[in-house]
C-alpha cells in the first residue's frame, strides 16, 4: 500500500504534513531505487546518493507553502492524499538543488552529512577504482541531482487532479525551475564579478530563494485546486501570494546568511564560513558601513580565509543588526499582506505562522 491510499481515509493537517511528505518519498525512492538497481547493480552508489540527498532530512517547508496554496483554493474539507505526490515531489526538485549547489560551491557537509560528491568520492576509494576520486564523486552528483529532477516530474504525475490543473501546476513549476536556475547562475556569477551591488544581491536572492521557496510553491499549491486556480492567481489573493512571497521569501535569504556566518554547525550541519567571499547581502552591507579601517580588516580576514576574524570584523559594523531588521521589516510586510487578503482564516493563520519559522529559524 502506498503513502498516498494510507492518507486517503485519514485527514492530515499541516502539522502532520511533513510527515506524510516523508512517507511518500520513502515509498517513491524506495521503488524507483529498485528499479534502477534491477537494471544493474553497479548503479548502487548513484542509488544511494540519491536517496540521502532526499531523505537526508529538511525542513519541507516548500510542500507546506503548496499545502496553504492549495487550501486556499480547494478549500478545508478537500482530500490531500490527491495532491500530496505533487507537493512532495517539490522536495525532489529541492534535492536536485541542493546536490548541483554544493558540487558548485565544493561543499563537504550537507545536513550533517558528507555531500553527495564527497559520498560518491569515497564510494569511490572504497572500491579501488581507477581515476580520480573526485572528479567521479562530482560527475556522479551531477548525475544524482538530474535524477532527482526526473523523479520530480514522475511524482508529480501521480496527483489525483483533473488534466488541467495539473497542466497549470507544472506552467507554475516550470517558472519556477527556470527562476531557480537563474538566480544560481547569478550566484556564480557574483562569486567572480567584480562589483556586486546590494540591489543585484537581493535579486539573486529573489530568483535563487524567494520564488522556488515561497512564492512559486504556494503558486503551484492554488494551480493544484482545480478549476479556481487560474482565477485565484489572477485575483487580489493571488496577487497577495506574490507579495507575501517575495518579502518571505527575501527574510528566508536573510536569515541563511546570518546563519552562514554567525549558525551553530550542529544544527544548521554545515560549517560556518561555507560562502566565504560569496557577495552576500550581509558581506555587501558589512562593507559599505565599514570605516577604511574596518574595510581592510573585512579584506584581510578574506583573504586568510579565518571565519572568526571575520565574523567579527563583520560584526563590528553592525551589519549583522540591519539585517536582522530587515528580516524583521519583511516579516511585518508579509503579515500585513495577508492582514488585508481575501483568504481563508486558516489560511492566513498557517502563513502568518510560517512567515515567523523561516525567517527566524535556527537551521
Amino acid at each position: 500500500m502506498t503513502c498516498e491510499n494510507r492518507h486517503s481515509n485519514a485527514e492530515v493537517g499541516p502539522a502532520a504534513l511533513p510527515g506524510a511528505v516523508e512517507e511518500v518519498l520513502a515509498d517513491f525512492v524506495r521503488q524507483e531505487s529498485a528499479a534502477l538497481l534491477a537494471v544493474d547493480p553497479a548503479l548502487r552508489p548513484l542509488a544511494d546518493a540519491a536517496r540521502d540527498a532526499v531523505l537526508g532530512g529538511g525542513k519541507r517547508v516548500r510542500p507546506l507553502f503548496g499545502y496553504w496554496g492549495w487550501r486556499a483554493v480547494a478549500g478545508p474539507h478537500a482530500p490531500l492524499h490527491r495532491v500530496l505526490p505533487a507537493l512532495a515531489a517539490l522536495e525532489l526538485l529541492h534535492a536536485f538543488a541542493l546536490v548541483h549547489d554544493d558540487v558548485m560551491d565544493r561543499s563537504a557537509t550537507r545536513r550533517g552529512r558528507p555531500t553527495a560528491h564527497r559520498q560518491l568520492a569515497a564510494a569511490h576509494r572504497a572500491q579501488r577504482l581507477r581515476g580520480d576520486g573526485d572528479r567521479f564523486g562530482d560527475a556522479g552528483a551531477i548525475l544524482v541531482g538530474d535524477l532527482c529532477l526526473v523523479w520530480a516530474d514522475q511524482l508529480m504525475a501521480r496527483a489525483d487532479v483533473p488534466a488541467t490543473a495539473l497542466s497549470a501546476a507544472r506552467a507554475t513549476y516550470d517558472r519556477m525551475r527556470v527562476e531557480a536556475v537563474a538566480g544560481q547562475f547569478l550566484d556564480v556569477l557574483g562569486d567572480c564579478a567584480r562589483a556586486w551591488s546590494p540591489e543585484r544581491a537581493l535579486r539573486t536572492a529573489r530568483l535563487k530563494t524567494a520564488g522556488y521557496t515561497v512564492t512559486w510553491p504556494l503558486h503551484f499549491g492554488a494551480a493544484l485546486g482545480g478549476s479556481g486556480g487560474a482565477a485565484f492567481a489572477h485575483g487580489t489573493a493571488g496577487r497577495a501570494f506574490t507579495r507575501y512571497g517575495l518579502a518571505v521569501g527575501e527574510a528566508f535569504q536573510l536569515r541563511d546568511d546570518l546563519l552562514g556566518l554567525y549558525g551553530e554547525p550542529a544544527v544548521t550541519g554545515k560549517p560556518v564560513g561555507d560562502d566565504l567571499g560569496k557577495p552576500t547581502m550581509l558581506l555587501l552591507l558589512a562593507r559599505e558601513r565599514a570605516t577604511a579601517a574596518q574595510r581592510a580588516e573585512l579584506d584581510a580576514a578574506l583573504a586568510a580565509a579565518e571565519v572568526a576574524r571575520l565574523a567579527e570584523a563583520v560584526r563590528a559594523t553592525g551589519a549583522p543588526e540591519q539585517l536582522s531588521d530587515m528580516i524583521g521589516e519583511r516579516v511585518a510586510e508579509a503579515r500585513a499582506t495577508l492582514a488585508a487578503a481575501p483568504l481563508p482564516g486558516a489560511v492566513r493563520a498557517g502563513l502568518d505562522e510560517l512567515a515567523a519559522a523561516v525567517a527566524w529559524r535556527a537551521a
